[in-house]
C-alpha cells in the first residue's frame, strides 16, 4: 500500500525511477514525471503479446513462410493466388464464389497472400472477401451498366491520360494491381496485361504535359503506380516534377491496403525527393487497418506526405452509418484523413454492390455533429456520362430571402443567419488575382455564368 500522502516516502521508494518527490499539502503535483512516456495510442506502436511490434493473421498455408519472405512485397505480389483450387484451400467457398471463379470471362483474380489472411475463411458475408472474392451474379446486366460508366476515354488525347478537369490530369501509369477490387471502375482495362502502358506511352503523356500549361496537378493511378518497378516509378515521377507548371503529385494507390510491405525506407526515400506530393488511399472497412498497415501509414507521413482516403459505398461491405464511423475513426489515429464516399459507380460486374443514394446521405447524417469535422469525408457521384465528381449531401440550407439564411443543424435545430444590409463588392479590375487567371477553355462551367 502507498504511503498516505503526509507520510514520508521510505528511502526504497525515492530510490525507485520516476517516483516524485513528496508533496506537502496544497502543492500542485508535478507536470514532468522521470518515467519514459510510451504512447499506446499510436497504432503505429502497436505491441503483440509477446512485446513485439503487432502483426495480423496469417493464414495457415502461410504459417511457415520465413518472416523475411512475408514482409518482403515482391514474395507478396509473385505468390498471389487466383485460382478456384488455391482459393478453395484457404476459404470455405460457398457455391455463388465457386460459379464465380470458375466463369471464363471474369473480371481478373489476383490476391496478395497479406490480404487473403485477413479473410474469414468461414464466413461468406466477410467485407474483405466481398471485395475480392467473384460471385456468379457479377456477370448479370443491371438497368444502366456502362462499360466505360465515367467515359474517361472520351476525355483522354492521348492513351492513358484522362483530361476531365481544367487544371488537373489523371495519369494512368500501368493497368496491374496487388489485387483486384471486384467493383473496379477501370474493368475495361485494368488487370489485361495486353493492355498495359508502355515507356513510349508515358512519354506521349509526358509530352502532353509539357505542351498543357494550364494543367498543375497531376493524379498518377492505373492500375497501380506503386506496382511498378522502382526505378520506372522514380522516373516518371522525376520527368513530371521537371515540368515547370506541374505544382502537384497526387498518387491514388490501393497497395498500402493490399500489401503495405511496399512502403518501405526506399520507397519514402524516392517520394520525399519529388515534393509535394500527396497521397490517396482506398480503405473501405475497418477490417483492413492492421498494425502492418499502420506502421506502413507511419512511414508515408513521417515522409512529409499527406495522406487521405476515399471510399466506395457497397451493399455488405460497409452501407452501415457504423461502419462507417468506426472506419473514419480508425483512419484519422492513423493520420489519414477521409476525403471521398464514392457512390459506387454504374460499371459491369458491380451491381450487386450498389446502394440507393439515400444510404450514403444516411451516412453523412450519422458523421456530420457526431464526430470530427476532419473525419466527415464527402459523399461524391461520379457523374455516368463524364461529368466528374459531383458532391451529394443533406440539405441543411431550408430557405433564404434577400435579407436572411434560415438554415438547420445535424440535430434538426433551426435558426437564421443575417445577411449583411451593405456589402462592398469585390473590385476584380484591381485584384491581381483575378487578372492572372489560369486559362480553361471550354471548361469555365457554372462559374463562367456566374462571371458573365
Amino acid at each position: 500500500m502507498p504511503p498516505h500522502r503526509d507520510e514520508p516516502l521510505s528511502a526504497a521508494a525515492l530510490a525507485q525511477p520516476g517516483t516524485a518527490a513528496p508533496l506537502h499539502r496544497g502543492e500542485p503535483a508535478p507536470l514532468v514525471s522521470d518515467t519514459p512516456f510510451v504512447n499506446r495510442r499510436d497504432p503505429a506502436r502497436a505491441l503483440g503479446p509477446d512485446g513485439n511490434p503487432a502483426v495480423s493473421r496469417r493464414a495457415p498455408l502461410w504459417a511457415d513462410v520465413p518472416d523475411a519472405q512475408w514482409d518482403d512485397w515482391r514474395w507478396q505480389l509473385s505468390h498471389r493466388v487466383n485460382t478456384l483450387e488455391e482459393v478453395g484451400a484457404i476459404l470455405r467457398l460457398t457455391e455463388e464464389e465457386v460459379e464465380g471463379l470458375s466463369a471464363e470471362d471474369k473480371f481478373r483474380v489476383d490476391i496478395t497472400p497479406y490480404f487473403m489472411s485477413l479473410i474469414d475463411p468461414d464466413d461468406p458475408a466477410d467485407p474483405i472477401r466481398r471485395q475480392v472474392i467473384p460471385l456468379g451474379r457479377e456477370l448479370r446486366a443491371f438497368t444502366g451498366m456502362m462499360e466505360d460508366s465515367l467515359a474517361e476515354d472520351r476525355h483522354s488525347p492521348v492513351p492513358g491520360l484522362v483530361h476531365r478537369y481544367p487544371d488537373r490530369v489523371l495519369m494512368l501509369v500501368t493497368t496491374q494491381c496487388a489485387s483486384y477490387c471486384r467493383f473496379c471502375t477501370r474493368s475495361r482495362i485494368v488487370g489485361d496485361p495486353s493492355q498495359n502502358f508502355s515507356r513510349k506511352d508515358h512519354e506521349a503523356q509526358l509530352d502532353y504535359l509539357r505542351r498543357t500549361p494550364q494543367v498543375r496537378d497531376v493524379l498518377i493511378s492505373g492500375g497501380d503506380g506503386l506496382t511498378l518497378a522502382p526505378k520506372l516509378f522514380d522516373s516518371i515521377l522525376r520527368s513530371l516534377r521537371e515540368i515547370p507548371h506541374i505544382e502537384i503529385i497526387r498518387i491514388g494507390t490501393r497497395v498500402p491496403v493490399f500489401m503495405p510491405q511496399r512502403v518501405d525506407d526506399e520507397l519514402c526515400e524516392t517520394l520525399a525527393r519529388y515534393h509535394p506530393i500527396w497521397m490517396n488511399l482506398h480503405f473501405n472497412h475497418p477490417n483492413e487497418i492492421t498494425p502492418e498497415v499502420a506502421r506502413a501509414v507511419d512511414k508515408l507521413t513521417r515522409a512529409g506526405i499527406p495522406v487521405g482516403n476515399q471510399s466506395v459505398l457497397m451493399a455488405g461491405v460497409n452501407d452501415c452509418v457504423n461502419v462507417m464511423r468506426d472506419l473514419v475513426h480508425r483512419l484519422v489515429e492513423m493520420r489519414v484523413r477521409p476525403y471521398y464516399i464514392y457512390q459506387c459507380d454504374l460499371v459491369e460486374g458491380a451491381g450487386h454492390f450498389r446502394t440507393p443514394v439515400g444510404k450514403g446521405l444516411e451516412i453523412i447524417e450519422g458523421l456530420r455533429g457526431h464526430t470530427s469535422g476532419y473525419a466527415v469525408p464527402t459523399y461524391v457521384i461520379d457523374a455516368p456520362g463524364g461529368g466528374g465528381k459531383i458532391p451529394v449531401m443533406p440539405n441543411y440550407l431550408i430557405s433564404y430571402s434577400d435579407h436572411k439564411v434560415v438554415l438547420r443543424n445535424y440535430e434538426g435545430f433551426i435558426t437564421t443567419y443575417e445577411e449583411p444590409l451593405e456589402y462592398e463588392q469585390h473590385d476584380r479590375s484591381t485584384c491581381r488575382y483575378c487578372q492572372r487567371q489560369r486559362p480553361e477553355p471550354g471548361q469555365r462551367g457554372v462559374l463562367g455564368l456566374l462571371e458573365g
